[in-house]
């Protein structure tokens, strides 16, 4: 008779036990790779909810957009959308039909490792052709890129100031009381930190998207070889800021990030300074961020509220609850930022 598999926590804790305490950072990958892999966490039966779910009319107007560039910038030949961490394929679903819309029928590729997820989103796109990471897609045409709260997801490093010094904030398990607790490690960081690590006081937290810069760059870099655009969504800040932003989401509630590894969602706050500077340092024009209200406001989301209210008058309440939801400065519509890259021969997207 085998033995019952271990839980992540399971697994977690002997690696702490064996080799010593691991850092936030991949404590973060280890779970969210875990949580992803195991669950759709998408709607009101799962965990949280994403702007392509609450509305068609986000993705519509992220797809028109991207279209939009793509006619001013000369209509180039073979353009690929890739969408990183498409969630169900809701939001490719909607932009795919509203770039039809323009004439603009590119092939579809997903960047997305859950086999979960990867089921639901070839079954309302049975064409996508998925990939483990950006190093396969096709380099034989422009690149439209949507990456819809994708960022958030990726694992950070975190520093804590102890005293005079800044160290690496690591993980432990405290067996006594069963649960896994962060405190600031032995390593001490020496560079890498923002000025204004310098005037910070003792127990400040920085982060640094370790992860999310290199796939920033490695994307921004095949943009700048094949042409093309991209539109990054998430909730973050234009940094260097100091803070903790690590939360954790169960049932669309606030968790202990720590209590529970792979069966909560963790997320941080996107610096997109850090972010957008990958795409310069690749050659890109970068616009933003900007809040998401105004973003989608400029790009007509009024106007396609009162268009679906028209069309389908018994959903009008439920389409304006929508477009409140995303646009309003106490919802989504300042928490949330977007930003644009283009290539430098692409013309500027509109909304920034």
């Amino acid at each position: 008779m085998s033995a019952e598999p271990l839980t992540l926590a399971e697994r977690l804790s002997r690696q702490i036990a064996a080799g010593g305490p691991i850092s936030v950072a991949h404590f973060m990958a280890e779970a969210n790779q875990h949580y992803y892999a195991t669950r759709d966490p998408l709607g009101a039966d799962g965990d949280f909810t994403t702007a392509p779910e609450i509305s068609q009319m986000f993705g519509e107007l992220v797809g028109l957009c991207l279209a939009d560039v793509w006619m001013r910038s000369g209509r180039k030949p073979g353009p690929l959308y890739a969408e990183l961490g498409p969630g169900r394929g809701t939001l490719a679903a909607d932009a795919l039909r509203a770039m039809e819309s323009a004439a603009l029928a590119p092939r579809v590729h997903f960047v997305e490792t859950s086999p979960t997820l990867r089921e639901r989103q070839r079954a309302l796109l049975p064409h996508v052709t998925h990939h483990d990471s950006i190093d396969s897609l096709p380099d034989d045409g422009p690149l439209l890129v949507i990456a819809n709260e994708f960022f958030d997801a990726l694992p950070v490093r975190q520093c804590i100031r102890v005293g005079e010094e800044w160290r690496e904030r690591v993980v432990i398990r405290r067996e006594e009381e069963r649960r896994f607790v962060a405190v600031p490690g032995y390593r001490r960081i020496e560079s890498g930190l923002p000025p204004i690590a310098a005037q910070a006081q003792d127990g400040a937290i920085i982060e640094t998207p370790i992860v999310g810069a290199g796939i920033a760059y490695a994307l921004a870099q095949r943009i700048a070889k094949q042409g093309g655009a991209a539109i990054i969504s998430d909730y973050g800040y234009s940094g260097p800021l100091l803070g903790d932003t690590l939360q954790a989401v169960k049932a669309h509630e606030f968790a202990d990030p720590f209590a529970d590894p792979g069966e909560v969602d963790l997320t941080t706050h996107v610096d997109f300074t850090i972010i957008g500077n990958m795409a310069r340092q690749a050659g890109l024009r970068v616009s933003g961020p900007v809040d998401q209200g105004p973003y989608l406001r400029d790009l007509g989301i009024d106007a396609r509220a009162e268009q679906l209210a028209r069309t389908h008058p018994a959903r009008a309440a439920e389409v304006e609850a929508a477009r409140a939801r995303l646009t309003s400065a106490d919802a989504m519509g300042s928490l949330f930022k977007a930003m644009a890259w283009v290539h430098p021969d692409w013309a500027d997207p509109a909304g920034f």
